[in-house]
């Protein structure tokens, strides 16, 4: 099968993308898949480090407000069309997958005028701009959740299939969870709290964990943090002004980004971080409970819609975003860390959410949209 994905931005446009590509190049090793992205993406980092070959256009998100820069944008988004048909005609794909964001726009519009099979995949119960414009164009939209289905009444086909993802469970050993802790310069005999906020960081829980850490808050577990790569540097300064060192905080490893997300997942205790799809998704694969800081939102509050699904389930706490200090953060962590039964049962609660054959299932129906 020669496969083209689109897939930029953020990691959760990117590894949906991975993911549905893996199982293809698992099910036909002699598949040809190219991604397109941008210069300016997480792609360029994510997709070579995955093995699949990147080519790129320029591409901007769509803003509302009128300015010289965002005219820019649309026109070099528009622009780019041509270029990916020319890209088309070169590769000659039997299908055109895409996983939302503005990539989509200029990449479908031209599969579509070049009569290419097409099939989206949409990881959120809200559908974004780019699916919602484009789903009654293409061959088939996949969906995350049930919620979404409904929300796209004018789409041609619409089925659930559940979201991918790279992070599977895994039973880790304590050797092998002893050697992976070493490798990070941490201890084997404490708790491990995992805390993250996507790809980008998010600066409202970087703020909470600072403060945690600078108050010696964080007694009794360890931390693995990933602070995102546009605020590693921040949060080293904010230690640097209480003179301390961002490379020497007791019990704690502060990192840019986790690229070995699924081994980190699967040894820690509790995950702080947001409630996006794919974050909920992964969790619940490996049955870890959380604390969810839902990203706010104008328009809706997806993240907490999500968050609340696992709360009911006793899956999970909530700390809303304005609500979030270190020391409200440090009592919730406090109250679950050392009772292991109540995080066993919290896990074992979000792992019912967990979809099951979810890449096969998308395999099949990408099969049945390349042999129709």
């Amino acid at each position: 099968m020669r496969v083209i994905v689109s897939a930029a931005g953020t990691a959760g446009h990117i590894n949906p993308a991975i993911a549905i590509s893996n199982k293809i190049r698992e099910k036909e090793p002699n598949s040809e898949i190219v991604f397109i992205g941008t210069n300016h993406g997480l792609e360029n980092d994510l997709v070579p480090r995955s093995g699949f070959e990147l080519k790129r256009i320029e591409a901007y998100g769509l803003k509302k407000e009128l300015s010289v820069t965002n005219f820019k944008h649309i026109l070099s988004t528009f622009k780019s069309k041509s270029e990916v048909e020319k890209m088309i005609d070169e590769f000659q794909p039997d299908l055109v997958v895409g996983t939302g964001g503005y990539i989509c726009g200029p990449v479908f519009l031209a599969a579509l005028a070049k009569k290419v099979p097409t099939v989206l995949h949409e990881s959120n119960a809200y559908p974004g701009k780019a699916i919602k414009f484009l789903a009654k164009k293409v061959d088939c939209v996949l969906v995350g959740f049930e919620e979404a289905k409904e929300r796209m009444q004018n789409a041609k086909k619409v089925i659930v299939t559940g979201n991918p993802t790279k992070i599977k469970k895994q039973i880790i050993s304590q050797a092998e969870k002893k050697r992976i802790l070493e490798d990070l310069g941490i201890k084997n005999d404490l708790p491990i709290v995992l805390i993250f906020g996507g790809s980008q960081g998010a600066q409202k829980i970087n703020e909470a964990v600072v403060e945690l850490i600078k108050q010696k808050l964080n007694q009794d577990y360890q931390i693995i943090w990933a602070t995102g790569r546009n605020q590693y540097d921040i949060v080293k300064e904010s230690f640097e002004k209480a003179t301390m060192s961002i490379k020497n905080l007791k019990d704690v490893k502060v990192l840019p980004y986790i690229y070995h997300m699924e081994e980190m997942i699967n040894i820690a205790d509790l995950v702080i971080c947001r409630s996006g799809a794919m974050t909920i998704t992964e969790l619940a694969i490996c049955s870890k409970p959380a604390i969810f800081v839902p990203l706010p939102s104008k328009s809706a509050n997806r993240q907490e819609d999500n968050a609340r699904v696992l709360e009911k389930l006793g899956a999970a706490k909530i700390i809303l975003n304005h609500e979030l200090t270190g020391e409200k953060l440090a009592n919730e962590i406090k109250d679950v860390i050392k009772d292991k039964a109540k995080l066993e049962k919290m896990g074992k609660a979000a792992n019912k959410i967990a979809p099951q054959d979810v890449e096969e299932k998308i395999y099949e129906e990408i099969k049945k949209i390349v042999k129709n």
